[in-house]
């Protein structure tokens, strides 16, 4: 994936096709479909044939100078046919790449009943750990041939056949063919990491998978089909350029068909000079309509969703990848995308009479059994402070319920005396040091309140009837989050974070990480009403989400991005999957989106201001025979008319060769805002669209009196 997606623009695997490909566009059918491009592509063949007649005959002008301006209007479109092709070529890159993991495979398909296999899954799932495979009856079966509901089962070294979910059985999963990442992923049953696409590895373990697709419809077919852009439409705001240009395309239209029967009508009532050529008609007609974005549209669009795969994050639309560049409201989940996600041990408050030595190797002692990434950080926290000793006598690990809402150890030790240490949720340790006849120290009870006011979670630590102190259970945010989200402000864009924590949690949290609003205790319908809120005073929302109660919000979402470690719900109500399942990367999409807007408002910028050259060249070169005082304008001081004429077509065609790789690549972006980025452009590609072209026809006019072509 990611050695495809590395490809440069002069590599042979892209350079060679899109030759190729730029000769098959020329068809018709092709050609319409660009409406600017196609007025070229008439005028090539009108051309094409004045000059054919002129070698027969004496001809409208000569028929070296009539060629001329028939192979640069070729050239023209064809320029443009290559740089839709090379940006397709990157697509078909990556879509050769992933076709390349899709194989016949072999699957061992359960016979017995899937009901029976679910009806068991919840049982067998307590002992998912366990290296013991539970006897299941299975034939082989290819994997095109499975159906959506078949169960299959995949032990480690094997490959997983077809996209599907977890019901049993936990596994680490190599899925690198998919993502390019090395790192293998966990992958079981309930939850939202019980997805599995079809194409990876499962490197350890077993696991029971039930098909979620039927025969082409899977992920990695999907994948193929989104990044080859066949089927790729239009954005509203590609649609809406395009009428600008067509409308620009008639008008010009217009205007020159007019001047054939003015140049007629002048060389009659003045006597002088000649009537201009339908050759000179077309040259100009071909420089004032905007052929360099309408050359460049398409490519632009193509490599728009080709940079989104280049950040690993598959677009199944078009118009999500330009409409992330709209967005001005984003919807963060706190979990994993604003904090690391994983509650990590910060602090220990002892209580009156105890040190921070006792509270943490009793701490350390009672996580002895839990093996939650909260309970290995308050021991590696107690180790870090040095305060963990070993425990003397006979351990029974008491695991962690929902209906304790604790965990511990109680330790018999060697003259017969126990000693129950339990560590969880400050309710429940006092409840339970009640129970034993104790009682919680206020100054720990305020502590808490303290813990919990800071957005952290506290648990309470407990000796029998008696509490040792707390443990600050911290989600930490990520480092530089405040300032992106300080940058998306800059843009105009509002950060929301949702949250299912309390109301006084998510508050501290969502000011620690500089968001500018928050939704606390959040279900999906909260969600949804937010999403829908927004939309209707107008605003463009997007999210990122995972989890199947998160389907409905995403599907309502203007860009919705899903985790490739979510479940299926998820990936096929979003418009975007991520396949590095980073859910930060929402960011990453945002700026393509708004780079993709300001590459189309920066070639248009160019192209449109690059017609004054144009008019300095070609307009006194076709009427100065007629009207010698329009020689005034011919500032350029070019050689002649024909030289003018060929100049301006030759520039109108390299141009585009010069921009194809700012097309491809893409405008940089940059947190600023929209009357900063106007004039950005303005001063950029609108002076430069009326400097270049000076100098670039007059340096052409040079090189062909040198060369005594004209």
């Amino acid at each position: 994936m990611k050695t495809q997606t590395s490809l440069t623009l002069l590599d042979p695997v892209l350079l060679v096709p899109a030759i190729r490909a730029s000769f098959a566009k020329l068809s018709p059918a092709v050609q319409w479909r660009n409406p600017v491009m196609f007025v070229v592509y008439i005028g090539s063949i009108l051309t094409t044939l004045l000059g054919l007649q002129a070698l027969q005959q004496a001809g409208e002008a000569p028929a070296w100078f009539i060629l001329s301006i028939a192979v640069w209007l070729w050239f023209t479109v064809l320029f443009a046919n290559f740089a839709e092709a090379l940006a397709e070529g990157r697509s078909k890159a990556q879509a050769a790449a992933l076709r390349g993991l899709k194989q016949s495979t072999w699957a061992k398909k359960l016979t017995e009943p899937a009901s029976t296999v679910s009806a068991s899954a919840g049982h067998a799932h307590a002992h998912a750990h366990a290296a013991t495979l539970p006897a299941y009856a299975w034939l082989p079966e290819q994997a095109e041939n499975l159906r959506k509901g078949d169960v299959v089962l995949v032990e480690a070294t094997e490959l997983i056949p077809v996209d599907g979910e977890v019901i049993q059985g936990v596994a680490t999963v190599d899925e690198s063919a998919i993502t390019g990442e090395s790192a293998p992923v966990v992958r079981e049953s309930g939850g939202d990491f019980a997805s599995v696409t079809g194409g990876t590895r499962v490197l350890s373990d077993w696991l029971l998978v039930r098909v979620a697709v039927n025969p082409g419809e899977s992920f990695l077919d999907r994948m193929i089909s989104m990044v080859e852009g066949a089927k790729r439409q239009k954005t509203p705001n590609e649609i809406a350029l395009t009428i600008l240009l067509v409308a620009l395309t008639i008008v010009f239209l217009v205007v020159t068909v007019t001047l054939l029967p003015y140049s007629l009508f002048s060389v009659d009532a003045v006597h002088a000079g000649s009537a201009v050529s339908v050759t000179a008609l077309v040259a100009l007609l071909v420089c004032l309509i905007p052929t360099t974005i309408g050359g460049l549209l398409s490519a632009v669009g193509v490599a728009g969703m080709s940079r989104m795969m280049q950040a690993n994050v598959i677009a199944t639309s078009g118009r999500a990848v330009e409409a992330a560049g709209d967005v001005d409201v984003l919807l963060l989940d706190k979990t994993g995308t604003i904090t690391h996600g994983n509650r990590q041990a910060a602090a220990f408050i002892p209580g009156p009479g105890v040190t921070v030595a006792q509270l943490a190797d009793c701490a350390a002692q009672s996580s002895v059994a839990d093996e939650t990434p909260e309970g290995r950080s308050i021991v590696v926290l107690a180790q870090r402070l040095g305060h963990v000793t070993a425990i003397a006598g006979t351990v029974l690990e008491v695991p962690f319920t929902a209906q304790t809402r604790m965990s511990g150890v109680d330790i018999t030790q060697a003259d017969g005396s126990t000693r129950s240490l339990r560590k969880g949720a400050v309710d429940a340790v006092r409840k339970y040091v009640q129970n034993w006849g104790g009682n919680m120290p206020a100054a720990l009870l305020a502590a808490a309140d303290e813990v919990a006011r800071r957005g952290s979670t506290p648990l309470a630590v407990a000796d029998g009837s008696t509490v040792l102190g707390i443990v600050e259970l911290k989600d930490i945010v990520k480092a530089g989050i405040k300032e992106r989200f300080g940058e998306l402000r800059r843009m105009g864009i509002k950060t929301v974070m949702i949250t299912g924590d309390n109301k006084l949690t998510a508050s501290a949290i969502a000011a620690e990480a500089g968001v500018d609003d928050f939704l606390a205790e959040a279900t999906p319908e909260d969600k949804l009403v937010l999403i829908r809120k927004y939309q209707s005073e107008g605003r463009l929302v997007a999210m990122t989400g995972d989890g199947t109660n998160d389907a409905p919000a995403l599907a309502q979402a203007d860009v919705a991005v899903a985790m490739n470690s979510g479940t299926q719900a998820a990936k096929e109500a979003a418009n975007m999957v991520d396949l590095d399942s980073n859910p930060t990367k929402l960011l990453e999409v945002v700026e393509t989106g708004k780079a993709l807007l300001m590459t189309r408002g920066s070639l248009t910028t160019f192209s449109i201001a690059n017609d004054v050259a144009k008019y300095f060249a070609i307009i006194p070169a076709i009427f100065v025979t007629t009207y010698p005082q329009l020689a005034a304008l011919n500032v350029m001081q070019l050689g002649s008319s024909n030289s003018a004429i060929l100049s301006a077509v030759i520039f109108n065609a390299l141009v585009i060769v010069f921009l194809i790789p700012l097309a491809l690549k893409g405008v940089k972006y940059r947190p600023v805002g929209a009357a900063i980025l106007l004039r950005r452009n303005l001063l950029i590609y609108g002076l430069g669209g009326l400097v270049v072209p000076f100098v670039g026809i007059k340096l052409i006019d040079l090189l062909l009196v040198a060369m005594h072509l004209v």
